[in-house]
């Protein structure tokens, strides 16, 4: 009997309080990659997006917008299956440098980028 007394009288535990959710911010200084557009290249080739070109010198100078070289560095998007003998060296996500004038600009969904053959990338970065 004493058992049973001991269980009808013993306190029960108050109900946890829910912890309010936490808010994660954003880091302001972070990197966005490039969306994976809709289209996948065919064979050697690969889809960059290119780099934001320069607006200032290391001296601090602004560069106006006719004197802006084009970039050549860019991020890989999307890349094809590689031709039958030579496998891909490149995959989606390197950062790539390329030449000069590489690549065909195309656009697509509204965003800009560059589709070349893999042996036009000059390095992975």
């Amino acid at each position: 009997m004493d058992g049973d007394m001991k269980k009808s009288t013993a306190k029960k535990a108050a109900p946890k309080k829910a912890a309010a959710p936490k808010t994660i911010s954003k880091p302001k200084n972070t990197v966005t990659m490039a969306t994976k557009p809709n289209v996948t290249p065919l064979h050697d080739r690969v889809i960059v997006k290119a780099a934001a070109a320069e607006e200032k010198t290391a001296g601090g100078i602004i560069i106006p917008d006719t004197a802006k070289e084009k970039p050549q560095r860019g991020i890989v998007v999307a890349a094809g299956p590689g031709k039958k003998d030579e496998p891909m060296t490149v995959k989606a996500g390197d950062t790539v440098l390329y030449g000069k004038y590489a690549g065909t600009e195309i656009q697509i969904e509204g965003l800009d980028y560059l589709i070349m053959r893999e042996s036009d990338i000059l390095a992975i970065v």
